[in-house]
């Protein structure tokens, strides 16, 4: 019968392997491998930590840890915790992967569509100037007209794109692809 020590390594060693994996596809969310090192640990703790924790479990510096602390919470996979009595700040890892996920990838369309359609109402701004202007020479005037189309096309898209994110958002998403209860 195996002792309690090698049933605790047995724990760390399984606990390991996903910490490995989850830190190798964190670049998919734009953070390090370390960075997302930081994040398995915080996820696999049953309690918040401070960074002086995460710097013991990691050996990482408590400067390049704030930092992936702060990468983290920008794209809120992880929040900071109040505790009566501690005075240091305490770190806790977002354990749902359905709401990391939507709240990443709904922020980072959100950014998309914002900063492409400002572009696309700015430049048809210009272009409805060419279209209207009876100076243009005709050759400039029907590359206008044509750009003017390939924005309305790519409009579509972004009002596709904001219907999704509404549908993450809202969690109608779950209505249309279940989560197995298992």
């Amino acid at each position: 019968m195996l002792n309690e020590k090698k049933y605790s390594e047995m724990l760390e060693e399984a606990e390991d392997i996903v910490i490995d994996a989850i830190a190798e596809t964190m670049d998919l969310y734009g953070v390090t491998p370390s960075v997302g090192r930081l994040y398995a640990v915080l996820y696999f703790s049953e309690d918040p930590m401070t960074l002086n924790q995460m710097g013991k479990s990691l050996g990482m510096s408590k400067p390049s840890m704030s930092t992936g602390i702060h990468s983290l919470m920008d794209i809120e996979m992880v929040q900071k915790v109040w505790r009566k009595g501690e005075r240091k700040d305490l770190y806790k890892a977002e354990k749902d992967f359905f709401i990391s996920f939507i709240s990443f990838f709904c922020k980072k369309w959100e950014r998309e569509i914002s900063t492409n359609l400002q572009a696309i109402n700015k430049a048809t701004t210009q272009l409805n100037f060419l279209l209207e202007n009876p100076d243009v020479p005709e050759s400039i005037q029907e590359k206008a007209q044509k750009d003017i189309q390939q924005l309305k096309d790519s409009t579509k898209y972004y009002i596709w794109l904001e219907k999704l994110v509404q549908t993450f958002r809202s969690g109608e998403l779950f209505k249309l692809i279940e989560i197995d209860e298992d």
